[in-house]
């Protein structure tokens, strides 16, 4: 390509698998870099153009590089995708591919292991015998977790960090669904409280939940306590601080009929998508090098590759699981709020509108990995994980979010790769 972003030579055209690579680079590119952003048009505007001539082998190729380019996909699942996708090159090394099928097989023993843990931990808590206010979703949570976490070494992580989004995903039932508005302001003013004595007003299943909540934070803070020498507890407090208050805003708009802009519906969503809570439980769990001088600033606000990932995963979740919340009652969507707001009839309409809001924000996350402090290197990785892995578990045209999360589910954690 010349500086002006246009193929140097016809023949470039018919180099498939060079438009192919040159389409998939673009993908890497952040805000401002305009030669990527109109290489990205001008090969995906080939690679359309060139399907009906390839062969089947490379058809598929291009048909999944369009679809979802590599750049967005979740590590793992790739990871078991290639291997079949080589397994098939007629230049294959058989050797390589013997290990890279030993090898995947071998870190699923590791995370059926983990899995084992996780579901002996939900069973015990006691939540599921709550008839009608808790739905079983632990293994949906290991499933998000190994999405952010797909290195082998973080075994102890994805453990502690799946129980605390199954935590979120009871606390976002208990807000969305099986809660009445007073009861809701007793559990708010409990997580506020942050006191064992505040529960005592509260459900049964209202008061499980909120021990588990602090014992889950205090184990958690136990462990960094003794294994960094680090008091992480006003840290943490605050991000489930910042959620529940969230989720009560959220009510309060429901109650009330308002219908919030979509920037003030965005920057709620950020904190009870659990984006920043995730993170923040990241940033002393996996960061070499972390005090509590340089993580003060978690205090004040999130950094900005926090909103970034939390933005996307936000309006992703809106996209894939949109309709289910209807039926369950939630009305409140930035896809609905972006139509209004733009006077959109259309849903499909809004729901491009919503891509492209996506699109921009991973430039400015891709922007986000050439921060100066290396430090911080690791934790963006796992944001740009967060954005993979709502980019591939939300984007589903058949079925539903739930039924998509199995597949994965069957996919990751059972079914080994055959040799």
């Amino acid at each position: 390509m010349d500086v002006n972003g246009e193929l140097i030579k016809e023949s470039s055209c018919e180099d498939i698998e060079g438009l192919l690579s040159l389409y998939e680079a673009s993908y890497l590119g952040s805000s401002g870099e305009y030669v990527l952003s109109h290489a990205k048009e001008v090969t995906k505007r080939h690679l359309n153009k060139s399907l009906s001539q390839l062969s089947p082998e490379l058809y598929k190729k291009v048909v999944e590089g369009l679809k979802l380019p590599r750049h967005m996909r979740m590590e793992r699942l790739e990871a078991r995708r290639y291997i079949e996708e080589y397994g098939h090159e007629d230049d294959h090394n058989p050797n390589l591919l013997e290990f890279a099928k030993h090898d995947y097989n071998m870190v699923q023993l590791v995370l059926q292991k983990e899995l084992v843990e996780v579901n002996r931990w939900w069973e015990h808590l006691g939540l599921s015998t709550q008839p009608g206010y808790v739905r079983d979703r632990h293994i949906e949570c290991f499933l998000w977790t190994f999405g952010l976490l797909p290195e082998p070494s973080f075994s102890r992580c994805r453990i502690e960090i799946a129980k605390t989004i199954a935590i979120l995903l009871v606390i976002d039932d208990i807000y969305d669904t099986y809660g009445s508005y007073d009861d809701l302001v007793l559990f708010t003013k409990a997580i506020q409280r942050w006191d064992m004595n505040e529960m005592e007003q509260l459900p049964e299943y209202m008061k499980i939940c909120f021990t588990t909540l602090y014992n889950t934070n205090n184990e958690i803070c136990g462990k960094v306590l003794r294994e960094r020498g680090l008091s992480i507890q006003p840290f943490l407090y605050k991000t489930w601080l910042d959620m529940a208050e969230a989720y009560m805003l959220e009510t309060k708009w429901v109650k009330r009929g308002i219908l919030p802009s979509l920037k003030g519906y965005i920057e709620n969503g950020v904190i009870t998508s659990g984006t920043c809570m995730a993170l923040v439980h990241l940033q002393f769990l996996i960061l070499d090098g972390v005090t509590i001088e340089n993580a003060q600033h978690l205090l004040d606000s999130y950094p900005k590759f926090f909103t970034l990932a939390g933005t996307i995963l936000r309006l992703w979740d809106d996209l894939g699981t949109c309709k289910e919340e209807q039926e369950r009652g939630d009305v409140v969507s930035s896809i609905y709020i972006l139509m209004k707001e733009k006077n959109i009839t259309c849903e499909d309409e809004g729901r491009k509108e919503i891509l492209q809001l996506i699109n921009g924000l991973w430039n400015d996350l891709n922007a986000e990995l050439l921060m100066p402090n290396p430090m911080f290197l690791p934790l963006i990785k796992v944001a740009l994980n967060i954005a993979r892995a709502c980019q591939v578990i939300y984007q589903h045209k058949d079925g539903s979010y739930l039924s998509n999360v199995g597949n994965y589910v069957k996919l990751l954690f059972y079914q080994s790769v055959d040799f």
